[in-house]
C-alpha cells in the first residue's frame, strides 16, 4: 500500500512537471481516497477508463490526457460533470501529466515509441526538447518511407498515412507523440530525412514535397500508447502497489 501523497511525489520527481510549460495543471487533479492499493493506466482520462477503472478496484487512475486544459470555461456540465461525478463517487485520485510524459528519456511516450519502433535515441529537437531524433537501432537506413511505414503499421496496428518525401534512404529518424505536426519544420531544420508523429494537418504534406522529408502519421492515441502505462507501471512497482493498464481504443 502507498498513500497518494506518495504517489503524487514519485510521480513530480520523475516527471519533473516544473520544467515544461504546459497546456494544464500536472500532478493530482482529482484528489480520492488517501491510501492506494491498484492503479490504472490509460491514454485518456474519459469515462470509459475511469468506469472501467472502477470496475477494477483502483483508488488511483494515471493519464497522459487529463480533465483539465487551458482555455476550458469552468463549468461542470456534460462529460465533464459525468467523469468528475464516477471520480468522486468511487474516491478515486486521477493523475495527469502531459508534457512532461512526452518528454521522460526513457519512460515517456517518445522513449516508448522509439523502442517499439526499433529506433536509436540520438538526441533532442525543437521548442522544450520535445522532439526525438535517432536512427534504425538494426540496420543502416530504411529504405523509404513505404518501408518505414510498413514497420509502424506491423508495431502498432492500423495503417498510418505516409507522404514519401524525395524518395532518399531514412538514417536520421525524427518523432515527436501525439499532435506534435508542428514540430515538423524544425525537424526538417535538424536534418531529419523522416518525421513521425500522430497527426497531420493541411501544411504539412506540402512541406514534405518541397523538402524531400518524408512525413509519416500513425494516430495520436496510437502513438501514445506507451508512456502511461511505462511510468505507472515503474511507480507501482517501487512503491509496492498493483498496475494495470486498460486501453479505451480511440481512433483518432
Amino acid at each position: 500500500m502507498a498513500t497518494a501523497q506518495q504517489l503524487l511525489q514519485a510521480f513530480d520527481q520523475l516527471l519533473e512537471p516544473g520544467r515544461f510549460r504546459d497546456y494544464g495543471p500536472n500532478g493530482l487533479q482529482v484528489e480520492g481516497k488517501s491510501e492506494v492499493r491498484r492503479i490504472v493506466s490509460g491514454v485518456t482520462a474519459s469515462r470509459a477508463l475511469i468506469e472501467a477503472a472502477v470496475e477494477r478496484g483502483a483508488d488511483a487512475i494515471f493519464v497522459h490526457h487529463g480533465l483539465f486544459w487551458r482555455g476550458q470555461d469552468g463549468r461542470v456540465t456534460g462529460w465533464m460533470k459525468q467523469r468528475l461525478a464516477r471520480l468522486l463517487a468511487a474516491d478515486v485520485n486521477l493523475f495527469a501529466y502531459h508534457l512532461p510524459l512526452d518528454a521522460h528519456p526513457s519512460l515517456g511516450n517518445n522513449a516508448q515509441l522509439g523502442l517499439k519502433l526499433g529506433l536509436q535515441d540520438d538526441g533532442r529537437f525543437g521548442e522544450q526538447d520535445l522532439g526525438f531524433l535517432g536512427r534504425p537501432a538494426a540496420a543502416p537506413a530504411f529504405a523509404s518511407a513505404q518501408a518505414l511505414a510498413q514497420q509502424v503499421a506491423a508495431a502498432l496496428g492500423g495503417a498510418p498515412r505516409c507522404v514519401p518525401g524525395d524518395g532518399r534512404p531514412l538514417s536520421r529518424i525524427a518523432w515527436c507523440t501525439g499532435g506534435g505536426q508542428g514540430y515538423f519544420e524544425a525537424a526538417i531544420a535538424a536534418g531529419a530525412d523522416v518525421f513521425i508523429t500522430g497527426e497531420m494537418s493541411e501544411p504539412q504534406p506540402h512541406y514534405a514535397r518541397e523538402s524531400g522529408v518524408a512525413y509519416i502519421a500513425c494516430g495520436h492515441h496510437a502513438s501514445e500508447r506507451y508512456g502511461a502505462p511505462a511510468v505507472a507501471a515503474h511507480v507501482a512497482q517501487a512503491l509496492g502497489i498493483a498496475h494495470e493498464f486498460i486501453d479505451v481504443d480511440n481512433p483518432a
